[in-house]
Parts: structure tokens; sequence; C-alpha cells
């Protein structure tokens, strides 16, 4: 369903830019926050970066337009300090940050507002749709840890993907929105710099997995059951860049 929409709202960016002045093609990319909400334990932040190429409508009256962009973004979560009870005695083992990720490819669309003017920059707000299609992970790493460790198997999550027949697993396709704002500062009539922050929530789960039964607590050689595990993404974005004007004149 989000797939239809958002291929409606390009023909609709398409035709609404048939009357504008021209459009504004952008590179940029930048500093990513990446947040997981796991519904079993908390996760840290994911330092991570994204790149974005982009194309926007340059209306007449320089307010209102409308955008499309195609980005990689690197989403996931870590734990930055992590204890295990060694199954051969009673001490505890720390092991380094862990890193979980999913490099996701994401098509976003929206529509940008000008707020008020700052010297010869405009200061902006923006909001859209975005879909995203997952490329990898690196949960593989994780699996071969588990049996290095002797870590039950599904304390991690699994690098496999979900499907009609599968309850378990990575969501390749995901679906939420963007909202944001910032500042767009000329360098020339044809080339700006971009400075933008968005927030990027999902609303889809980037992986599920069902609660599984009688795993083995290697903290207390226990069996124990594993909640359980629904994961969406939500990303802060900082990012920088620059604009360049394909100008149409008119001529009687």
């Amino acid at each position: 369903m989000y797939i239809r929409l958002l291929l409606l709202l390009g023909s609709f960016l398409l035709s609404y830019q048939s009357w504008a002045q021209g459009t504004f093609y952008g590179l940029k990319g930048g500093l990513t926050i990446a947040n997981q909400q796991w519904n079993t334990f908390e996760r840290d932040p994911l330092v991570a970066y994204h790149a974005i190429l982009s194309a926007e409508s340059a209306p007449a009256d320089e307010n209102f337009s409308l955008f499309a962009q195609l980005g990689y973004h690197l989403k996931g979560s870590a734990i930055r300090q992590s204890l295990f009870g060694n199954p051969f005695n009673a001490s505890f083992v720390s092991f380094p940050t862990q890193r979980f990720e999913f490099h996701n490819l994401s098509l976003s669309i929206g529509a940008k507002q000008v707020i008020t003017q700052a010297g010869n920059s405009n200061v902006y707000y923006l909001f859209g749709i975005r879909g995203d299609y997952t490329l990898s992970t690196n949960l593989d790493e994780y699996e071969r840890f588990s049996e290095l460790n002797q870590i039950p198997q599904g304390i991690y999550p699994l690098n496999v993907y979900f499907s009609e027949n599968q309850i378990l697993g990575v969501r390749r396709f995901n679906y939420g929105f963007l909202a944001g704002g910032g500042l767009n500062f000329p360098f020339s009539e044809y080339v700006e710099g971009i400075l933008e922050f968005t927030v990027n929530p999902d609303f889809s789960l980037q992986y599920q997995q069902p609660s599984i039964d009688n795993v083995r607590n290697p903290i207390n050689g226990q069996n124990t059951t594993i909640q359980e595990r629904r994961i969406r993404n939500l990303t802060f974005e900082l990012t920088v860049g620059a604009r360049f004007l394909r100008k149409i004149e008119y001529i009687d």
C-alpha cells in the first residue's frame, strides 16, 4: 500500500514541476544517531552515517516545494558494555561494543515550506513519507559470536529474512515518515548550501522474532524463555550538502 502511495506522490511531483521555474538537484550526507526500540531490553544509540541524492521543485514563489530523495542509511543500535556469565565457572566476562547494523536504501517523498528568511538564506521545515529496503545486515557476526562463546541461539537477532511462511527475521521492506527543518544558503544563482536536521521514525518492524521457550541461561544454568522480539528503527540525522538549480526559462 505504501509503495503505491510513494508512486502516486512521485507522479504528482513530476507534474508539479511542469509549471515550476526549474529543479534543484542535491547531494548531501552526514551524521546519523540510530536507535532501535527493542521490547526486551534497552539498547544504546549507534553512531552512523547517511548519503542522499535529492530532487526538488523550484517554484516561482520560492516558499513551497515538493521533493523526492533516494538515500543510503545505516541504521541499528549498539551495546556499549555487556556482561555474560561464563558457563565454565562463576565469573563474568566482558565483551567489546557490539553494533547491530541494518544497511537500508530509502526513498522519501515530501514537501518543504519556507518559514522565514535570514539574510539571503531560507529557513524551512519539511515532512514526508519514506519507504526502506534492507540491503544487508551484520547479524551473521553474532551467530558466529554465539557459537564461540556458547551463548544460546536467539539471544541475538538472527540473520534470516522475514517471509510469508516464516514469522522470524529481518523485514526487507519498511516504511515510516520524516520531519525536520533546515537552512538553504546561496553560493551563487545556481548553487546553494544545505544544513538540515530530521527525525525519522519507522512505523513498521525492522526485525521480528517470536518468543523462544526452554533456552538455557548461561548465568545460572536454568532454562528460561526469550521474550518476543520486535525491533523498530528511529534515527536522528544531521545533514550537510549542496543543491544545484536547473533553471527553466520560457521564451515567447
